[in-house]
């Protein structure tokens, strides 16, 4: 006979709240309450994956989700957009099926947030008390960091590192505009940012299209890193064999150490160290952070006050007690992905379940990463990393010898890279078995 999660907890629920043992620090003003109130910021793939499981694996507790859209857009997966293989209406997926997990569905936008008196404002005007708090509102851009980069110049040149119709889909009709023999400037941030892979993967996005519609195009990438900051054999080996890259008719010039320190709308221009760069389309992404509501909570605290440092085994955060930061906004080892989002609001959601119920959660976790890359029309690879407790650095670290990596993009890979993106869709957004996907490798 085998017993599920939730069927354990239900089971074992009542005993374990009179039999408990200790608990984590942050826990201790759960007390006795049956019905523990969990305040959500953020349905993406860590909050609403949160949502599903900590529903089902601790039914008790109340669980409102906070967040200002619609239906929910696909980062990953939006650059097959810009090649013209998908179409926004692909990416976007309905939040009616996670609505429902939820007890309260509230749409609309975080103003204040009170981790003293524990209580979350919106700009609606209605306030939230909580007695767990989640954070998974994803990145904030740092638009501030490149001179000219203001709200008028944001009309036209947009960063597309938030999916979606204003960003991603008006890109795509930026491109398609564009004439035959027109150039594409891109430019990567930092590191750490959202993504590591896909400005390079954007790359071969945009050039797939330019060699299918506009062959005497080009695709400039101005690199803030030193140098591609993952995936690198793959993807010189995608740019060679699809793009003639390293050759006198490359579609594709790449320059690493070429921060954008200034954009101009006008001139259509992006101004770096070494040089002022002319496109006919420009897309420039700034430097990130974490979101806005982790300033509004006070817990950017690490990397020089950009990002959120937490406790691997809670996700709670080290400065503010009962507040959790899932997904691209906490600082960890791990790459700031769609996939270890998901993961984390379901780690995020056992060790909630656990405290709620009086145990303490599993003190040596696991994290799993896989990132998928499109790279040619019907081609891509991937990497996949397993992040193991390290009871010494008391941290979750990658393996010593070889991830888990493509040897070479195939088609097989661009269809292994659709099957993920249905799964973690459904799993994120608790979508129905017979849901109809219209997205295409």
């Amino acid at each position: 006979m085998t017993i599920n999660r939730r069927d354990f907890l239900k089971a074992s629920g009542a005993a374990a709240g009179v039999a408990a043992v200790g608990s984590l620090s942050g826990c201790a003003s759960m007390g006795g309450n049956a019905a523990p109130k969990v305040v959500v910021v953020g349905a993406g793939f860590g909050g609403s994956t949160f949502t599903k499981y900590l529903k089902a694996w601790y039914p008790k507790a109340q669980i409102t989700v906070i967040e200002p859209n619609d239906f929910f857009t696909s980062c990953p997966f939006s650059n097959t957009v810009l090649a013209g293989i998908n179409k926004m209406e692909d990416i976007e997926l309905p939040y009616a099926y996670i609505s429902k997990v939820a007890d309260a569905w509230v749409k609309d936008t975080v103003s204040a947030i009170d981790t003293g008196k524990q209580t979350v404002t919106t700009a609606g005007g209605k306030t939230f008390a909580y007695d767990k708090l989640v954070l998974a509102g994803g990145i904030e851009l740092m638009f501030d960091k490149v001179q000219g980069y203001d709200a008028e110049t944001q009309k036209t040149v947009k960063h597309a590192w938030k999916a979606g119709r204003d960003q991603t889909g008006v890109l795509r009709k930026q491109l398609e505009a564009m004439p035959d023999g027109g150039t594409f400037v891109m430019s990567v941030p930092k590191a750490p940012y959202r993504c590591p892979p896909g400005p390079y993967e954007r790359a071969c996005m945009v050039a797939t299209y330019f060699k299918a519609a506009k062959p005497k195009s080009k695709v400039i990438v101005l690199d803030g890193n030193p140098d591609i900051a993952s995936k690198k054999p793959l993807f010189l080996a995608a740019w060679k064999k699809h793009f003639g890259y390293g050759t006198d008719n490359s579609m594709i010039d790449y320059r690493p150490n070429n921060m954008p320190r200034s954009v101009d709308a006008k001139k259509m221009m992006v101004g770096t160290e070494f040089d002022d760069v002319k496109g006919d389309v420009i897309n420039v992404v700034p430097p990130m952070r974490a979101a806005a509501v982790c300033g509004m909570a006070g817990v950017r605290d690490g990397n020089d006050g950009t990002w959120c440092t937490i406790d691997y085994l809670t996700f709670e955060s080290k400065v503010a007690k009962n507040v959790h930061i899932l997904g691209d906004s906490a600082l960890t080892n791990f790459p700031k992905s769609g996939s270890v989002a998901n993961n984390t609001g379901k780690m995020c959601a056992y060790a909630m379940s656990e405290m709620f119920a009086g145990r303490q959660p599993d003190p040596a976790p696991v994290v799993t990463n896989t990132c998928y890359s499109g790279t040619g029309q019907g081609t891509a690879f991937h990497v996949a990393t397993v992040f193991r407790w390290n009871d010494e650095k008391k941290s979750l670290v990658p393996p010593k010898d070889a991830n888990g990596i493509s040897a070479e993009e195939s088609e097989l890979e661009m269809a292994y890279m659709e099957a993920w993106a249905m799964n973690v869709w459904s799993d994120t957004l608790a979508l129905p078995a017979d849901y109809k996907f219209t997205a295409k490798g």
